[in-house]
């Protein structure tokens, strides 16, 4: 199971919010390089970017920042948020970026989806972002009428190869991921499964690699300390 440290982008800066909430934001480095590196030192090779200014807008705001930082890192950047257009993908491939995730524009524009996974293949994965049981949009400020399954089973049908799952309810909250939703998945799809939202715990990301997770992304447990992520990234290759 491959770990991806997060680091949410708003302002130029690593920012985290509380269930999607931009009220609820806290800003934990000015200089998101800065943090790149100590993931670097503690092991890490991959990295997830969000920029929650373009998860609300469909701008690139923080394309000048994931550009620098992708030129001070060899870490493996997955980058999201408000990528609605074979422009923006290619402008942030351009950019350094190895894995495109698109959010809002596979919810309302699926043939966009299509086209992008039929001209970038792997490199493009899918969003799915569950909010009261239902397929959220725009930074979370909406949902759609898809449920999870249906929406899950639409990508692979088209193509998809990895999604990225985040059950909002947890995301933040520190009360342990959704493990029950993420077997699920693992058990009814065929895609890469990146669980998000709510690691917490070592025992979190036990339980998600037994269950066969791809990855795990892990965000306010770094932030916070509750999990160390050197011990974290021990557990990459271990059955």
């Amino acid at each position: 199971m491959i770990l991806f440290p997060a680091i949410d982008l708003y302002g130029g800066s690593a920012v985290r919010l509380f269930q999607g909430d931009y009220e609820q934001m806290t800003v934990y480095d000015k200089e998101p390089i800065h943090t790149i590196q100590k993931f670097e030192q503690a092991g890490a090779s991959h990295v997830h970017l969000v920029d929650l200014e373009g998860a609300k807008t469909g701008l690139t705001t923080n394309l000048p920042t994931i550009t620098a930082l992708a030129k001070q890192t060899d870490c493996f950047l997955q980058v999201g948020g408000g990528i609605r257009s074979m422009e923006t993908i290619e402008q942030y491939l351009n950019a350094g970026a190895r894995r495109i995730i698109l959010g809002t524009a596979a919810v309302k524009n699926p043939e966009f989806v299509k086209a992008a996974v039929l001209a970038f293949g792997e490199t493009i994965a899918v969003g799915v972002d569950l909010k009261d049981g239902k397929v959220a949009v725009n930074g979370w400020t909406e949902t759609s009428e898809y449920g999870c399954d249906a929406f899950c089973q639409k990508m692979q049908d088209m193509g998809v190869s990895t999604i990225i799952c985040t059950d909002v309810s947890r995301d933040g909250a520190m009360q342990g991921t959704n493990r029950a939703l993420y077997r699920h998945l693992c058990e009814t799809f065929s895609m890469n499964i990146i669980a998000s939202g709510g690691v917490s715990s070592m025992e979190d990301l036990i339980a998600l690699q037994k269950a066969g997770l791809y990855g795990a992304i892990i965000g306010k447990a770094y932030y916070t300390g509750a999990i160390d992520l050197a011990q974290a990234l021990s557990l990459e290759g271990m059955e």
